[in-house]
């Protein structure tokens, strides 16, 4: 080809491109003068009445901000309602195991925050001394001796992906915890992986209900028959996110399988009351407790987001009326700030104690009552960290269990879309599309390796204030920051 020719086709190239870009520019002008015409003429939105197409840009910034704040403009620990130091820290031990890090913490000490005591003499390895096995539910026909003390927490399979769950079931089966089904009933997927089960009974008593929502017997015996994996029972009352109101799966996510396994109509919201039928005071309470031990023949509690003490203290007095039998073999205590995929903004915000005044509150209670060996307590509510499950332990729990540190090992990025079924990570979206992302076999491993580091390094905070196990600690092992920057015991600020 020679220079004359190449000329030829290089302007001939150059005019194509020069008309497209032509067409494009006018493509554009027309979109704008539509939008303009658009905006103008709605009498919806006052910014894009007032500032014609460049008011549109508002709505996409404020979108894209809360985003891009994760990774440009907030630091490390500034993020809600997790940020990025524990994101980061449960991605890399859920891949890696346990880790260590360099040249200094960047936690700031502000009022509030815990500080453990470390001892002067710890035990060297091989020194501890294990504790006995901790048994739930001892008068049970069947009573439950977990293998680990930190656990899944609830998270039903409609909220989550079937892959999710597959992974969390897998996982739990190689970590030896045990994994809460949620409200949501028993799917095959909390099932395949042989894992040990707490099977949630919500207030729509979904799995086991009758139309009217009260508990249907005869499935909660056979379910229970069939399936030894489930170890106990859990009866919600409340949750953190949203006390006082039942749970919330919106339409998009209640599949024709989800529909099946819940006993409820497909691609409508199932929205549970906010109490069991049954129980409108303490002595109905008692009496499902009772009557779902039952007939399950499994140990039974509750779980709750505790608001005021009296209905806990007027709880404790008809178990004291009744006798010790009576009582629930654990209670779970949920943080008022606890999470879950769909929750009105009030309820999230504002109510219910958090977990930090909540457990040892209960556990004072318990301990005056005389009934604290009869009753497990088991903590929930954004204990993440080894740090925060190791408080938890101070405060008063028997065990601690984690939702959305488990969500973060599957690989939850917080991209706060859990309500509207597009989870880019396949986590809590029944998108086939998105669930590709999401490999159960994978994915198992890392829940292990999160369950597997929380244990040993809660452990190793127990070891460094001096004692044998988590159980161990007391409210004297950890100091929290006052206002004034001295710090002093929880036993100073919780006294039985």
């Amino acid at each position: 080809m020679d220079l004359q020719e190449f000329t030829r086709l290089a302007n001939g190239g150059l005019n194509i491109l020069g008309s497209l870009f032509v067409l494009i520019i006018g493509l554009l002008l027309v979109l704008v003068v539509i939008f303009f015409v658009v905006d103008v003429t709605q009498t919806k939105d006052a910014v894009r009445r007032n500032y014609p197409v460049i008011g549109r840009f508002r709505k996409l910034f404020s979108t894209l901000g809360e985003f891009f704040r994760q990774y440009f403009f907030a630091m490390d620990r500034e993020e809600m309602p997790f940020n990025r130091a524990e994101r980061d820290w449960i991605a890399n031990v859920s891949a890696h195991g346990s880790e260590t890090l360099p040249f200094g913490s960047t936690r700031r000490l502000s009022a509030g925050a815990a500080i453990f005591a470390n001892g002067m003499f710890p035990k060297q390895e091989g020194e501890h001394i294990p504790r006995r096995p901790y048994v739930i539910g001892k008068g049970t026909p069947n009573p439950f001796v977990p293998n680990s003390f930190f656990n899944i927490s609830a998270m039903s399979y409609g909220s989550l992906s079937k892959p999710a769950i597959q992974a969390l079931s897998q996982g739990a089966q190689l970590a030896g915890c045990w994994l809460n089904t949620g409200e949501g009933g028993v799917s095959p997927y909390h099932l395949e992986g042989g894992c040990d089960l707490v099977f949630q009974i919500g207030t729509g008593k979904f799995g086991v209900r009758n139309e009217d929502m009260t508990l249907d017997e005869g499935k909660l015996k056979t379910l229970c028959e069939q399936n030894s994996q489930i170890r106990m029972i859990e009866l919600k009352l409340s949750q953190g996110a949203k006390p006082g109101k039942g749970g919330i799966l919106p339409a998009s996510k209640v599949t024709e399988e989800i529909a099946k396994i819940r006993g409820i109509e497909a691609g409508k919201a199932a929205i549970s009351p906010n109490r069991h039928v049954e129980a409108s005071n303490t002595g109905e309470l008692l009496d499902l407790i009772d009557r779902v031990r039952r007939i399950s023949a499994r140990p039974t509690g509750i779980k709750m987001a505790v608001g005021q003490l009296k209905p806990v203290k007027d709880l404790i007095r008809e178990i004291k009326k009744r006798g010790l039998a009576s009582a629930p073999d654990f209670i779970t205590i949920d943080g008022g700030d606890g999470g879950t995929g769909a929750a009105p903004m009030p309820l999230l915000d504002n109510m219910g104690l958090t977990i930090r005044e909540s457990l040892p509150a209960v556990d004072d209670l318990l301990v005056k009552a005389g009934l604290r060996k009869r009753i497990a307590i088991i903590a929930a509510g954004k204990l993440v960290t080894p740090a925060e499950a190791a408080w938890a332990f101070c405060a008063g729990a028997d065990f601690v269990s984690s939702a959305r540190g488990f969500m973060f090992a599957l690989g939850c990025i917080q991209a706060l879309k859990c309500n509207e079924n597009t989870c880019p990570t396949g986590v809590t979206t029944h998108d086939r599309r998105l669930q590709k992302g999401l490999n159960p076999e994978n994915k198992s491993v890392k829940v292990r390796n999160y369950c597997h580091t929380m244990c040993h390094e809660v452990e190793m905070i127990a070891h460094s204030c001096g004692v044998d196990h988590p159980r161990d600690l007391t409210r004297d092992h950890v100091l929290i920051v006052q206002p004034d920057g001295r710090s002093i015991p929880l036993s100073q600020m919780w006294t039985v």
